[in-house]
């Protein structure tokens, strides 16, 4: 298999154990906030679900690549890591922007269509992470993150 899509795949490994995480922790949050009002509830459950997400990632992410700026030396290829770590970040960022956007407003709407928060918590994240899903592999792909030699 081509490396390129070896790093694809590591990095959709990584970003569906991330999420795979952050739904289970995030519904937990929105059940156990469900007294609050629903914007409250929407937007705590959104911050959980962003930090567990961000942690669990970007440990994969690491782990993964930590060998990959790795100069025979020993020391750290920063030309190639800051070039990566920008095409990364705008990929992400794109994606996590639409992802926030989506979330939020799902979950408040199924929330005040009087659905369980845990439940509400679940479907907009699920729906949401498949949005983010398509858009952070587009932009991998357009950016060339993982064209070997550029």
């Amino acid at each position: 298999m081509k490396q390129e899509y070896k790093d694809y795949l590591k990095l959709n490994k990584n970003i569906l154990f991330g999420y795979a995480a952050s739904v289970v922790i995030s519904a937990i949050a929105a059940q156990l906030l469900s007294e609050q009002e629903n914007y409250l509830n929407t937007t705590f459950t959104l911050m959980v679900d962003y930090s567990v997400y961000l942690s669990v990632f970007g440990g994969l992410y690491y782990m993964d690549n930590r060998k990959k700026y790795k100069l025979k030396s020993g020391e750290t290829d920063w030309h190639i890591l800051k070039r990566d770590l920008i095409k990364l970040i705008s990929s992400l960022g794109i994606g996590e922007i639409i992802y926030i956007i989506a979330r939020w407003v799902l979950q408040y709407y199924l929330l005040t269509e009087v659905y369980e928060p845990y439940l509400a918590s679940i479907i907009a994240q699920s729906i949401s992470f498949v949005i983010f899903l398509i858009v952070v592999n587009l932009g991998v792909k357009l950016s060339g993150l993982y064209k070997h030699g550029t």
